[in-house]
């Protein structure tokens, strides 16, 4: 699946503007017409108001700090900042990628020491585990171990 995007300038985006703000501006003259002379008057008074009253939006733009290196690169900003903060999201997800492993290992070894002490504790000796025919005995034997 394509998606297709376009981008509107500022003086595209102006013009979209000023031609659908005509268009209204045609619809709602045309319906003047009918309406007696006192009332047009004052929808155009209105309007013309609106039209004084309305913000001319200016576009902002923000200084950047760019650097182009000697190999031609581009670098926002230069020293050994940006080196850190650029870093900084690896040694995180690695740091984090550690604890995930430290803590798997810690639930792993948890789980068998419990498996480990339901075996020796257990009523059945650790040799009767390795019967070949004690796991058919639990598998025939379904009911009685209830």
């Amino acid at each position: 699946m394509s998606t297709i995007r376009t981008t509107i300038s500022a003086a595209g985006s102006d013009g979209l503007e000023a031609r659908f703000g005509a268009r209204i501006a045609g619809r709602l003259s045309a319906g003047t017409q009918d309406l007696p002379h006192d009332i047009a008057e004052r929808l155009r008074a209105g309007r013309e108001q609106a039209m004084a009253r309305r913000k001319l939006v200016q576009p902002r733009t923000a200084p950047v700090v760019a650097s182009v290196g000697r190999d031609g690169a581009m670098a926002l900003g230069s020293g050994w900042w940006t080196r850190i903060a650029s870093a900084l999201p690896v040694v995180a997800l690695a740091a984090g990628l550690v604890a995930i492993s430290v803590l798997q290992d810690d639930n792993r070894a948890t789980e068998v020491a419990e498996v480990d002490a339901a075996i020796l504790t257990g009523d059945l000796p650790p040799a009767a585990y390795t019967d070949p025919g004690f796991a058919q005995f639990l598998r025939s034997d379904d009911g009685l171990a209830h």
